[in-house]
């Protein structure tokens, strides 16, 4: 068993490499994303009795770590740039978000006599996650205080629908294409390029997105931005604590506001790299995500986990396609701004790619990059609401 400090955070580090090489190498791993991969390795490790259950590697991933991933990815988020997603791509990221606390709310209620007072602390964190992606997971759930078991098994629940919704996005607007509106204007299909070939300037449709480019795109990163970045990041921690303790609110709720505020200051926009580093440090945290996804603890949590958080996509998308074929929005516009909610900004671009809409694909990171700011805010509100309904 590989205790070490060094060696272990060695080995973290490496896993969360082999996921983004795979992601980046591979057609059938960018399907799958990176972060499922690294957690898949973790779960792997800790399976196989090759790490421990505990470190104080692990406590420093999960604190200061997490963090600054929340912080430098935050700070990649324009608000000036909700101007490029256009209004119908607004109003079904509008639809998915209130889709999701809808369900979220059902979910809750019908869960609460198996779940008991783990039913409002999931809803929180299920409502965070499908309102713009793991990052909201990672806040809500460390905000709520989650057990480790039921954050591991949360986690587990929610990368495997999150899976299972992506296959749903792309193959739902064939199924229903009759019932719905045809794309026009932005949303219309442009003439598909071959599988994986790169245009004029050497990159691959995965790679692109526009202002905020792909972390696995080339960028021209300098040494200063990225010092100044991880100030900037430690700062706002300090800030965020600070606060905490003087004024009401929980830390991450000022660590989130503290770093959109920042995030829109014209020097802090010129820095390269947020997106980067962030991306870098969330793919750490799945790494220990894994290593504490020891199926026998999942097990004894329960599988109504699984099931509520089925439950929750479910009613997503039953309510997100349903309301969208009331104000009489596209398949497409509905799939891209949903799967911004679920997934987040990169499985919004994956998908306008899967989908040849490449067209979308801005939108859907602009839109999954507002998700990073309000799924915080709003999985908190779920929850403190259900509280106070369950009791």
């Amino acid at each position: 068993m590989i205790e070490s400090p060094l060696a272990l955070s060695a080995l973290i580090a490496a896993a969360a490499a082999l996921g983004f090489w795979l992601e980046h190498r591979y057609l059938w791993s960018q399907k799958i994303g990176a972060s499922l991969l690294v957690i898949v390795f973790g779960a792997l490790l800790s399976n196989f009795g090759l790490v421990p259950v505990s470190s104080p590697v692990y406590d420093a991933i999960f604190g200061p770590v997490t963090s600054l991933a929340i912080v430098w990815l935050l700070l990649a988020v324009d608000l000036r740039d909700l101007r490029a997603a256009g209004p119908r791509m607004l109003a079904g990221f509008a639809v998915a978000v209130v889709a999701t606390v809808a369900a979220a709310l059902v979910a809750a209620l019908l869960f609460s006599d198996v779940l008991g007072d783990r039913a409002w602390k999931l809803a929180g964190v299920m409502t965070g996650t499908y309102s713009g992606g793991s990052l909201n997971f990672v806040s809500v759930g460390r905000a709520l205080e989650l057990p480790q078991s039921l954050f591991t098994a949360a986690a587990a629940a929610d990368n495997v629908m999150t899976a299972v919704w992506m296959g749903a996005t792309l193959m739902l607007p064939v199924w229903l294409r009759r019932w719905y509106p045809p794309p026009t204007g932005a949303s219309a299909p442009l003439p598909r390029a071959p599988e994986g070939a790169a245009d004029d300037t050497g990159t691959t449709p995965s790679e692109q997105s526009g202002p905020h480019p792909s972390p696995l795109a080339p960028a021209p990163l300098r040494v200063t931005d990225l010092a100044i970045l991880l100030a900037i990041g430690l700062v706002l921690q300090v800030v965020a604590e600070r606060a905490a303790d003087v004024l009401p609110g929980v830390s991450v709720i000022w660590l989130t506001t503290l770093a959109l505020v920042v995030g829109q200051l014209p020097p802090v926009r010129r820095l390269r790299g947020s997106m980067h580093l962030g991306t870098l440090a969330l793919n750490l945290f799945f790494v220990v995500i894994g290593i504490g996804s020891r199926v026998a603890e999942i097990l004894a949590v329960g599988l109504e986990i699984f099931y509520f958080t089925a439950t929750v996509v479910l009613l997503h998308g039953l309510i997100t396609y349903g309301v969208g074929r009331l104000v009489r929005l596209d398949l497409d516009t509905l799939s891209v701004a949903s799967q911004a909610a679920v997934g987040g900004p990169s499985t919004a671009m994956a998908l306008a790619v899967g989908r040849n809409r490449p067209q979308l694909a801005l939108p859907g990171i602009m839109v999954g990059l507002l998700g990073y700011a309000v799924g915080t805010y709003a999985g908190l509100a779920v929850a403190s609401l259900l509280a106070s309904l369950l009791g």
